[in-house]
């Protein structure tokens, strides 16, 4: 069964999208309305619906998505490529903002600065890492299995939950994701990729990252 919310057709199931907390056109010129509309209410919504399909009448069902990854077999593909979309997506609008320019505080900060010497390396290494990913993939901020922040990369829509997934870094508790796929920033930055990541680290919501950082250690 679907539901209309605006133009969008969303399958009733136990995901559901995660609500944008800006208008479309609220981040341009970084990002425009046409980009943000196409990103979250169609590649997005299809992650959702697909995964909502794929779950449906199986002991996958009422986990919550966390645990879908934790325990994913990454020999189904649909699964896999749904899960990932779905989670990965949920993420990455989260953690945007209309304001400009922030920066961490409290707990995170401190903690980048230990891990990453200062908030300014830890910026140059962020945007070197997503520059240099190939081809359709993500870049995570994560908090490893030890509680040290760490840099990772993965392919396609896999995610450092994942435990059988490769990943280029270390498996661990994602607390923000970057959508280096090309729908993420084609239709506004063609093949400047470097400006669209200048322009997303521009808008991270800090305060939504903190919280999630602080989340990590109460599981």
């Amino acid at each position: 069964m679907f539901h209309k919310e605006g133009t969008q057709s969303i399958l009733l199931g136990s995901f559901q999208l995660e609500k944008l907390p800006f208008a479309y056109d609220a981040l341009a010129p970084d990002l425009t309305a046409i980009t943000l509309e196409s990103h979250y209410g169609k590649h997005y919504l299809n992650y959702t619906n697909n995964l909502n399909k794929a779950v449906l009448g199986t002991e996958l069902e009422n986990l919550t998505i966390e645990e879908v990854l934790k325990k994913l077999d990454v020999n189904n593909p649909v699964i896999r490529n749904n899960a990932g979309g779905y989670y990965n997506h949920s993420l990455y609008f989260k953690c945007m903002t209309t304001k400009s320019g922030e920066e961490p505080k409290d707990t995170l900060a401190s903690s980048i600065t230990k891990d990453f010497v200062s908030f300014s390396n830890f910026k140059t290494t962020f945007k070197d890492a997503a520059t240099k990913q190939f081809g359709s993939g993500w870049l995570w901020l994560v908090v490893d299995k030890t509680g040290v922040l760490q840099l990772t990369t993965t392919q396609n829509q896999d995610n450092p939950l994942m435990p059988n997934a490769p990943v280029v870094g270390f498996h661990g508790t994602p607390i923000l994701g970057i959508d280096l796929w090309e729908h993420a920033y084609f239709l506004d930055y063609q093949y400047k990729k470097k400006n669209y990541i200048d322009a997303f680290f521009n808008h991270i919501n800090w305060e939504v990252v903190n919280e999630n950082y602080k989340a990590t250690f109460k599981k």
